[in-house]
Parts: structure tokens; sequence; C-alpha cells
């Protein structure tokens, strides 16, 4: 298993049917412990993937599904461990390297015109592959809450000090006026002792 892309569903363009392809599958135990240690993640408890691939012209391949998982993650407010459910929906055109740039060429004049609708620039088809595991956990980590917390979880700030003197420095600052005040008193005595009686 590669541990830093272990989830791998690999499927040959040139072996998908005229009438399409439906691909169904879900990560072992295995599988979602390399995938929670690449994520940075307590655990991933479950995760599963469906998608639909239909050929279209030129040897591009529209991928349609979704990708389920459920995640253990740490609340950054009170450190209590939590889970979060994970729903993606997948929706994209992977096309052979030759046709990407001229592909996203249309894309970005897509982007420039008016229309509403601007379709997402292809992915690359990979050595005449697609791989299936890659999309569904390139979806999942972009799925992940970065900064889960638990529904009811409230950030209390720090209660202000009230009392002035309570203040961790306010010994510091008694010490400072009290040696300017023995600063002054010295100054004193020593202008006095300067003059003639």
């Amino acid at each position: 298993m590669n541990t830093a892309d272990p989830w791998r569903v690999p499927v040959v363009v040139a072996q998908i049917p005229e009438g399409g392809l439906h691909r169904a599958f879900e990560a072992s135990d295995a599988i979602r412990a390399a995938m929670a240690d690449v994520a940075g993640l307590r655990e991933i408890m479950s995760a599963r993937a469906s998608f639909d691939l239909n050929l279209k012209r030129d040897g591009r391949v529209h991928v349609t599904g979704e990708v389920h998982a459920r995640v253990g993650q740490t609340c950054v407010v009170t450190l209590d461990p939590i889970e979060n459910d994970i729903d993606e929906v997948i929706d994209l055109m992977f096309a052979p390297p030759e046709q990407i740039r001229s592909l996203a060429a249309l894309v970005d004049e897509a982007a420039q015109s008016e229309d509403d609708e601007v379709p997402d620039p292809p992915e690359p088809i990979v050595n005449g592959v697609i791989d299936l595991g890659r999309l569904a956990t390139d979806a999942l980590f972009l799925a992940i809450d970065p900064y889960p917390r638990r529904p009811d979880a409230r950030f209390e700030p720090p209660a202000e000090v009230k009392d002035p003197a309570d203040h961790p420095f306010a010994a510091l600052k008694t010490l400072q006026s009290g040696d300017k005040t023995a600063q002054a008193g010295k100054a004193t005595k020593t202008s006095g002792n300067d003059r003639d009686p």
C-alpha cells in the first residue's frame, strides 16, 4: 500500500463500455487508518464512494458520483473527541493530457463571458487510467473541517482583572514607583547639601 496515497481504485479508460460503468467501493480498516494518518485525523470510521463513468467524444470521460465518510476529530475549543460526517457530490470531466490545455482555455473564455455557469477545468487521464480512489480521497480531504468544534462549544475569553492591585505586574509597578521616590529624595538631599548655610 502506498502510504502517501493509500486508497487506489484504478479504472482503465479503454475498458469502459459504451453504455458506461458504475463502480461502488468502500475503504478497508487499513486504508482508513493510512488515510487518517495522511490527513492528520484522529480516525476515519467509514469511507465509501459510488461513481458512474460515461465516455464522451475525443476520449473524454464524464465522472459523477458521491463520497461519504465519517471522521473523528478533536474540538478546537474543548479538545473533546467529536465525529463529523462528510457527504460530497462529484461531477468532473477527465480528458487525455494533450487536450487539457485547449479545454482549459475554453473554460477561461467561459469565465470571462457573462454565462452564469462556468464548467470546471478537466482533470487529466494519467497513463490511460482514472483512479477513483484518489478522486474519492481528494474529495474527502477537501471536505474536512479544519476547525472542528462541538455544536455547544463556546469560546470564553479570559476574565479581565477588575482590581488593578491584582494585576501580575502591579508589584513591579510599585517597586518602580518606590525607586523613583527614593531617587527623588536623594536628589533633593544632595541639592540641599550643596547650599551654604
